[in-house]
């Protein structure tokens, strides 16, 4: 059963990897025996994580929130790696504003990074995922939606849950479209510590560690052993799922 759970020898672009869930997944495929291609839109970012974690992550530093962006990061993973076993499009952003003063930018910048960026790098990547594809291990894509998907929040993040609500709709459609070859599916993970979250963990971290069933947050081990799962042969027969990693907050 362990080969049924092993990743090691597999490479991976993570975007959103230089910070929170992106970071922690980032540090997880390395640990477990990924090649990881970290992408983040600063480069020191990206050049220092590279340092620290060794030969096996490869800083690609890129904005994924623009088409071109995605086109070009795309371009150069091909001109590195002939084919990609594992796409985690972990980019994301908010914007937190009253609703009186929620504006356009407040739809404009989270929609780019959150929804449109997954779906340009997605089908930027197809020719290198298609490639990594065997009869028995697909190719895959993760991406990271949100728990805030699923139930309405108590902060002004209009666009946010938004976004996240309609990617999960995009991975079980894109999920259709690029079966056998690729499955899709997505996480969507409850609160965990990271830079989206610390100034409400700071404020609150006992109360909403509390709200949840499982009476915690979550820790780098809950993400990054969800991506390794979907990652893995294990999950080759599982496509277009949303798995939800949050401690039980959704039952409530």
């Amino acid at each position: 059963m362990s080969d049924c759970f092993s990743v090691t020898g597999k490479t991976a672009l993570v975007t959103g990897a230089t910070s929170g869930l992106g970071r922690m997944i980032a540090e997880g495929y390395v640990a477990a025996g990924v090649k990881v291609y970290a992408c983040a839109r600063n480069a020191g970012d990206c050049a220092a994580m590279a340092a620290e974690l060794g030969r096996d992550c490869v800083a690609v530093p890129a904005d994924v929130a623009t088409e071109a962006g995605c086109r070009d990061l795309a371009a150069r993973v091909a001109a590195a790696e002939d084919r990609l076993d594992i796409l985690v499009n972990g980019a994301g952003g908010t914007w937190i504003a009253p609703l009186d003063s929620f504006g356009e930018d407040g739809w404009d910048v989270v929609l780019a990074v959150n929804l449109k960026g997954p779906f340009h790098l997605t089908r930027f990547l197809l020719p290198l995922l298609r490639a990594a594809a065997g009869e028995d291990d697909p190719a895959r894509v993760i991406n990271i939606g949100s728990v805030s998907a699923t139930r309405i929040p108590d902060m002004d993040n209009y666009s946010y849950p938004a976004t996240k609500a309609a990617l999960h709709t995009l991975t079980r459609h894109l999920a259709r479209r690029l079966a056998p070859a690729v499955t899709v599916n997505a996480i969507a993970p409850g609160p965990f510590p990271s830079r989206m979250m610390a100034d409400l963990l700071d404020r609150h971290r006992e109360q909403i560690a509390a709200s949840a069933p499982m009476g915690r947050i979550g820790r780098p081990s809950d993400i990054a052993g969800a991506a390794i799962y979907l990652a893995s042969p294990a999950a080759s027969w599982i496509t277009g799922t949303v798995l939800t990693v949050d401690g039980g907050l959704g039952t409530t």
